[in-house]
């Protein structure tokens, strides 16, 4: 295990020490943290030895006296420095197992780790939790977790998740709810599985946790071409009896704490909710609110489109075919003389129809689909591209595609919740 400094912050503490991206951090007064909760809780005491090894090679001891509150001002390239608890479930619905070969190699990688959930919001399942572990969540009683639940029922969770540790989860959620540790949880309806009646059953049960409980997102399951064994995708009859089961869910808790994703509604052909249905929006991450966000801005900026462009311009939006139900709604409003506004609808060939969100999308996809649509300006939306890069899952980096369409502006808009990007660019023409 190394713990391996990724910035330093100006004027900081390290900063001062002269220490560096790429020096080792070995122990902070004779304790090798294990993740970054530990290493806050160190850097917490007035008097700190700390033993750095440089990127030299060489070591060093250094006596540090600052303020409680002083933090040393160092970066980590991530968030655990030990062994990240791996998923020890193969769920039926796992969209890490319906990718082909050849996609980097983050893409399968399948963390379960409730450290992770806390600090990152990624979601967690509680079947690798040793009592060790659970000893450490009871003692540092960190909140809120993100855990996919699916299913109350212990039977069906287990099948669900192919891990007999999964039948446990009734026990697991009173153990949080005994440390009043809060939960953002998660269902991946899976029709025939954990739907329809099985559905109602894990929502009863969920009652019981209403003190913890701080959102409940239902989202539909996600089906490639690459899955071998059949997985049945959600109609529109499913669709409407989500929605139903989360409004009666609501109204027997007083209060707006589960919420169906936003593809439900698109299948159902519903209006999207207003903005007071998704509460604080804690799981826009997971498609819900997304759209209602994205409207509400539209309303904003659309009267602050300028009214004519200095020469015609065709302008290209590039998305998946879910968002591109809402963009051609606004494009319906958008009258600016001399702009082409063309939504481009991205039909999923890499991981099959079925899948339709943006964030899937992939460069040899975008790259046929701008072929048949070329423009004097192209908007791509970030959630296709590897966070801090332009580079899309299959590889295939935006440099390369500017490359082969050497007449086409390009550019990247990193947040998808909003309008205004797109409005500053059109007002730039």
């Amino acid at each position: 295990m190394k713990i391996i400094i990724s910035q330093v912050e100006k004027d900081s503490i390290a900063y001062e020490l002269a220490l560096c991206a790429g020096d080792e951090i070995v122990s902070i007064n004779n304790t090798v943290p294990r993740d970054i909760i530990d290493y806050s809780f160190l850097v917490k005491d007035e008097e700190i030895l700390l033993h750095v090894k440089h990127k030299s090679g060489e070591e060093e001891l250094f006596e540090i006296e600052k303020d409680f509150d002083d933090d040393l001002g160092i970066s980590f390239e991530s968030a655990v420095f030990d062994r990240v608890k791996p998923c020890c479930n193969k769920c039926i619905f796992c969209f890490v197992d319906q990718q082909p070969k050849g996609l980097r190699k983050s893409l399968y990688v399948k963390d379960d780790d409730w450290r992770l959930s806390y600090l990152q919001g990624t979601y967690i399942t509680l079947t690798n939790m040793k009592e060790k572990d659970w000893q450490r969540l009871e003692n540092f009683r960190p909140s809120p977790l993100f855990v996919s639940i699916h299913t109350t029922n212990p039977n069906l969770r287990a099948k669900m998740l192919n891990n007999p540790n999964a039948a446990r989860i009734m026990d697991d959620l009173e153990r949080l709810k005994k440390n009043d540790i809060k939960i953002h949880a998660q269902i991946v309806l899976c029709p025939d599985y954990n739907d329809g009646d099985e559905l109602l059953r894990t929502l009863e049960d969920l009652k019981k946790f209403k003190k913890i409980l701080n959102s409940l997102a239902i989202v539909p399951v996600g089906v490639s071409k690459f899955r071998k064994e059949k997985l049945k995708t959600v109609d529109k009859k499913v669709a409407n009896f989500v929605i139903k089961a989360v409004e009666n869910f609501n109204l027997e808790m007083k209060k707006n704490v589960a919420m169906a994703s936003d593809e439900f509604f698109l299948i159902s052909g519903r209006e999207i909710p207003k903005k007071k249905y998704y509460g604080k929006f804690a799981q826009i991450e997971d498609g819900v609110g997304a759209i209602r966000l994205l409207k509400d801005d539209f309303e904003k900026c659309k009267k602050k489109l300028k009214k004519s462009l200095k020469k015609p311009c065709k302008l290209c939006l590039l998305t998946g075919s879910s968002a591109a139900k809402i963009f051609e709604e606004f494009k319906k409003e958008i009258n600016v003389k001399g702009l082409d506004f063309n939504v481009v609808d991205i039909k999923n060939e890499f991981f099959g129809d079925k899948i339709n969100v943006t964030g899937l999308v992939t460069g040899q996809d975008l790259v046929f689909a701008l072929k048949k649509n070329q423009a004097n300006v192209a908007i791509i939306p970030s959630v296709m591209l590897r966070e801090g890069t332009d580079e899309f899952l299959d590889g295939i980096k935006v440099s390369q595609i500017k490359k082969e369409f050497p007449k086409t502006k390009f550019y990247i808009i990193n947040d998808c919740y909003k309008f205004r990007e797109i409005l500053e660019i059109i007002n730039s023409l």
